[in-house]
């Protein structure tokens, strides 16, 4: 933590002096021509980078600075197209939706956005918390807290009784009927209003609940749950208020309609059939595979009591699945994003999902590419993260091999630079 602050302080010197830094990269991912480069120097400026040279360019200036990373392998910051930043899986997940106050989710955000951070996540898709997630996106871009660049759904849209329907679960008596305002949508006025809802909430983008899941209070984990009309009425609002929408979809059925529907993005994509997998190539349609989600919520239903017993069946036939669907979407040609799920499982363990994507058949600098210069296209700054180059935001991490030599060494960046400023180094 010392040497924390004392980097800030650091840091805040090189702003009022106009100070710059000259990052020597022994090893830099090309992330769009998909090439490992050497010994370049990387010169960030303020919050951008403003070249890129070839060779160790020691600085003109006394005032700049020099930060040796020659044995380390450079990358942009990665971007996680699914993370739930407002919680994290534990034993009392279910009985804390009762015990925890708005003030404790809060509270435990911070960390889990600091923890993400830290691992080289310096952007993510938050998709469906409570709301405090644009409290904790705002406090994150005012400097207030530590954390990566949040883009939130703030609430997912279900049906009543769907994935997300707040109320699952309860006791009858507390469940109560909600509606749009609540994120719960039954025909397509309701639909219109709840896109609308979240856009005055200081929503970034929408999030559906297409199909059942695997982790809600309720019977099945794959049917569908929204009518086309209700999704389509959904994709033409969002459009309107400058929204793209990502469906979390399990069964086929649910998938197609959000695919006709007009959504950008599928989340876990478990039981896809070829014909979903052709539908999605033909409308641009991409796959959030969220294989390590899918891990370990079948491991975890293997502990007596972990889940309540209605997840258990369904975690343990959904999970296993999502892998060898990604491996197939893939070969098919379908659009791969880079998505974790995260909060499902730890916050900060987001890079074992590369290890999973090597596994399954795609090469190791395809990955990397997909979780930032796809990624970075998805969420429409294609122009500012994503790629080292001159006049994007200085978002550059690091490792300590070359990940298309050894893809696990993406679980350990060793440093973390995110609009300019040094959050996490390698320096003593």
């Amino acid at each position: 933590m010392r040497h924390f602050i004392s980097l800030c302080i650091l840091l805040l010197s090189f702003s009022v002096t106009g100070q710059d830094l000259y990052l020597h990269c022994g090893k830099l991912v090309d992330t769009k021509a998909e090439k490992v480069l050497t010994n370049k120097t990387v010169v960030v400026s303020g919050n951008k980078i403003v070249s890129v040279k070839n060779g160790f360019v020691i600085p003109k200036s006394k005032k700049d600075s020099v930060i040796d990373l020659k044995d380390k392998t450079v990358m942009p910051g990665l971007i996680d197209m699914h993370v739930h930043i407002e919680h994290e899986t534990n034993p009392k997940a279910y009985l804390e939706r009762y015990t925890l106050n708005e003030a404790d989710v809060a509270f435990n955000s911070t960390q889990y956005a600091k923890v993400t951070l830290m691992s080289g996540f310096t952007t993510v898709r938050d998709l469906g918390g409570s709301g405090v997630n644009v409290s904790l996106r705002n406090a994150i871009n005012s400097g207030t807290v530590i954390g990566p660049r949040i883009f939130t759904a703030e609430k997912a849209l279900a049906t009543t009784g769907g994935h997300a329907d707040p109320t699952n679960g309860n006791n009858r008596e507390l469940v109560g009927n909600p509606g749009p305002k609540e994120g719960v949508v039954n025909g397509v006025e309701d639909a219109k209003k709840a896109v609308r809802q979240r856009y005055k909430n200081g929503a970034d983008l929408i999030k559906i609940t297409a199909t059942g899941g695997v982790l809600s209070v309720a019977k099945s984990g794959q049917n569908p749950q929204f009518t086309l009309e209700e999704i389509k009425a959904i994709c033409d609002t969002a459009k309107d208020y400058g929204f793209h929408v990502a469906a979390h979809a399990h069964g086929d059925e649910g998938m197609q309609r959000a695919i006709l529907g007009g959504v950008k993005t599928i989340e876990h994509g478990t039981l896809m059939s070829d014909e979903t997998m052709e539908l999605m190539k033909k409308h641009d349609v991409y796959l959030v595979p969220t294989i390590t989600a899918g891990k370990t919520v079948s491991e975890k239903a293997k502990i007596p009591g972990y889940y309540p017993e209605v997840i258990v069946g369904k975690a343990l036939d959904i999970g296993p699945k999502i892998q060898t669907t990604f491996g197939k979407a893939y070969k098919k040609g379908v659009g791969i994003a880079f998505g974790t799920d995260a909060g499902v499982f730890i916050h900060g363990e987001n890079g074992k999902e590369f290890a999973y994507m090597v596994e399954a058949g795609m090469p190791a600098i395809e990955t990397l590419k997909c979780a930032t210069v796809t990624n970075a296209m998805l969420l429409n700054m294609q122009n500012e993260l994503g790629q080292i180059k001159e006049g994007y935001l200085a978002d550059i991490i690091a490792t300590n091999d070359d990940p298309t030599e050894n893809i696990a060494t993406m679980e350990n960046v060793v440093f973390v630079m995110k609009s300019g400023e040094i959050y996490k180094s390698t320096a003593p």
